[in-house]
């Protein structure tokens, strides 16, 4: 088993460590929700009786342990149960609101990564100028705005007070492909895109510098090559690898941060549907969700950290 082979299967062995501590943890906190189920399903008219009877429908009077192994291994096969609420499996519940999330995070990191790069060589080039210590005072102040905030402040800026380009929420009709309604799309996709934007862009202006005071940079200029074929050929293959860890991290909490930017603009995704969930303590819903965002953290990691040493191997 060569190098790669085994520090592949120890990053999996140690995610899937990590992910049996998650679920082991996302299980005891929905069964530390306040509230009866079977009794917020059934109503406040509904008998002592009926709440009984539900709650052993459900499995609720079991073991707690029962309950979480019963769980663990339907996660494993595949089955992520039935919704408390609406009695539709949680797959038909979580997969379109997964897609719809998912092309949402898509297109604001497609925006993202390249303009971060732009900005980053743009400023790197130009530190210490005018131009330079504005787009890095900019980037703190964003990146210090809470998310729903700014949501909030694009929202007045775009969609309701000042100018109304936009539509101020981010409505999807069930059903409906997101890339249909784009227009209502641009005001949640410009708040993830200014957030990880100023984010990344601040790494790559760091990477750039660094690189560029390197001695091989310096050798290069001196060879007389172009600035273009430097900036491009040579700092930014060894300035990307942080980049690309970071892009990653970004993505996998941007769709864990989803609750807040899509309840904002009230976009149909997995935030939502988690947020709802809660009020209604569906319990198989939520713990399906916070699985596939603790899942998402995993993969996005894994990948960049192969696209690094991918990236490393070729320098070698």
């Amino acid at each position: 088993m060569g190098p790669l082979a085994r520090w592949l299967l120890l990053r999996v062995a140690a995610g899937v460590v990590t992910l049996a501590i998650v679920s082991v943890l996302v299980f005891a906190a929905t069964q530390a929700l306040p509230g009866d189920v079977a009794r917020l399903i059934l109503g406040p008219d509904a008998t002592a009786d009926q709440v009984a009877q539900l709650r052993v429908t459900l499995g609720l009077d079991d073991p707690v342990i029962a309950q979480y192994f019963a769980w663990i291994s339907g996660l494993l096969s595949g089955n992520l149960g039935t919704s408390l609420v609406t009695g539709n499996p949680v797959v038909d519940v979580v997969a379109p609101r997964l897609a719809n999330s998912l092309f949402l995070v898509g297109i604001s990191m497609l925006i993202s990564i390249p303009l971060s790069i732009a900005l980053g060589v743009f400023t790197a080039e130009r530190r210490d100028r005018f131009i330079d210590r504005a787009l890095l005072r900019f980037s703190m102040v964003s990146n210090a705005i809470p998310d729903f905030v700014l949501g909030i402040l694009l929202v007045v800026l775009f969609g309701t007070t000042v100018f109304t380009w936009f539509p101020p929420v981010a409505i999807v009709p069930v059903g409906d492909a997101p890339w249909a309604h784009l227009d209502r799309l641009i005001l949640p996709i410009l708040t993830i895109v200014i957030l990880v934007t100023t984010y990344l862009c601040r790494l790559v202006r760091s990477s750039f510098i660094d690189v560029l005071d390197s001695d091989y940079v310096q050798m290069a200029e001196l060879k007389g090559l172009g600035r273009i074929m430097i900036l491009f050929r040579h700092a930014l293959p060894n300035a990307i690898g942080a980049l690309i860890q970071a892009a990653a991290i970004s993505a996998a909490v941007v769709l864990g941060g989803l609750v807040v930017v899509e309840n904002v603009f009230n976009f149909n995704g997995i935030g939502t549907l988690l947020s709802n969930s809660i009020k209604t303590h569906d319990l198989p819903v939520i713990q399906a969700v916070v699985m596939i965002i603790a899942t998402a953290f995993f993969v996005c990691n894994l990948v960049a950290d192969l696209l690094v040493g991918e990236g490393r191997k070729k320098e070698r």
